[in-house]
């Protein structure tokens, strides 16, 4: 376990563009030095929170939200947790990057999903289906939707159409 940091912040009163010793300055508060950066990282890698770092580091925690977004440490998960959901393909096992904010992806492409949905039809949610007997052959077949339906396949279609010429 860390030990509780003894680095200082210190509070900016007037933001100036840049930093003369050259540390990231977010909003009011200011993440002094490389070692306050380096441990940081560290943390996020270990997959700690960012209420936890802020507590360790004594840096607000808005302040280290900003400084992980800006360098890019915002989904770093800890290294003994469990895959979360959703972060590979469910069709090809391909890793997939989620957008924060966004409806989380399910697969790597258009094509994955297709072939996927192609490959698992009862997963489907049809919410009306008739029972319906072709008009051509008289075998018996599911319908789904508003559209009524007279014969089971295109071929009875035609059949049917061509009988009568």
């Amino acid at each position: 376990m860390l030990l509780r940091a003894s680095f200082f912040v210190q509070k900016a009163y007037s933001p100036p563009l840049g930093n003369e010793d050259g540390s990231a300055q977010t909003g009011g508060l200011v993440i002094v030095n490389q070692q306050q950066k380096e441990a940081l990282h560290e943390l996020r890698a270990k997959g700690q929170s960012y209420t936890k770092i802020s507590e360790l580091l004594c840096i607000s925690e808005n302040t280290i939200q900003s400084y992980c977004r800006r360098n890019k440490l915002g989904g770093v998960v800890s290294p003994g947790s469990e895959p979360a959901i959703g972060l590979f393909c469910k069709m090809c096992g391909a890793p997939l990057k989620q957008t924060q904010g966004k409806k989380p992806r399910q697969y790597c492409s258009d094509q994955c999903r297709m072939l996927w949905w192609n490959s698992h039809p009862e997963m489907v949610e049809r919410r009306v289906v008739k029972s319906i007997t072709c008009q051509n052959c008289g075998k018996k077949f599911d319908s789904y939707g508003k559209r009524i339906r007279k014969y089971c396949s295109l071929d009875c279609y035609r059949q049917s159409k061509a009988v009568g010429i």
